[in-house]
């Protein structure tokens, strides 16, 4: 009799737990999956959601993300590798998707393109110029030691 019981109660525990990952259903994935597919860490996802950049569904403490929430990850990674910061990539997306662009390229205004390209350049001159002095600095040192 108690081995009965014991069984129904891990039957119960086991279709508990089958009840929660299938809450993920219709198409969502869990937080590792995610982070898994898009080659961030949990931690990254975390933190986009802390900034109201992400709003996967919750149940407890377990995070389902659905299409529109992977499509808001590939508009904030893709706004990353554009060289836009968190708080321009937010106001970009919107906290909704009402617009029906999906991609971060195509909300952009061109006054927002001229202007992150100059950036870009900017940044790309100062990182030429600290790449000069690091390999004059290289290059003194290996005579100083060739040298000594």
């Amino acid at each position: 009799m108690r081995v009965e019981t014991a069984l129904g109660k891990a039957a119960e525990s086991l279709s508990a737990a089958r009840g929660r990952k299938g809450a993920g259903a219709a198409g969502e994935m869990t937080i590792g999956e995610v982070a898994r597919e898009y080659g961030v860490t949990l931690r990254t996802l975390r933190f986009y959601e802390d900034r109201n950049l992400l709003r996967p569904r919750r149940i407890g403490s377990a995070r389902y993300y659905g299409g529109q929430d992977r499509v808001r990850l590939e508009m904030i990674l893709k706004g990353k590798q554009l060289g836009f910061t968190l708080a321009e990539i937010s106001e970009l997306i919107g906290t909704g998707d009402a617009s029906g662009l999906n991609d971060i390229e195509e909300r952009l205004q061109p006054a927002q393109v001229v202007d992150q390209l100059d950036h870009l350049e900017r940044q790309r001159r100062e990182i030429d110029e600290a790449i000069g002095r690091l390999k004059a600095t290289r290059e003194r040192m290996a005579r100083l030691a060739g040298a000594a």
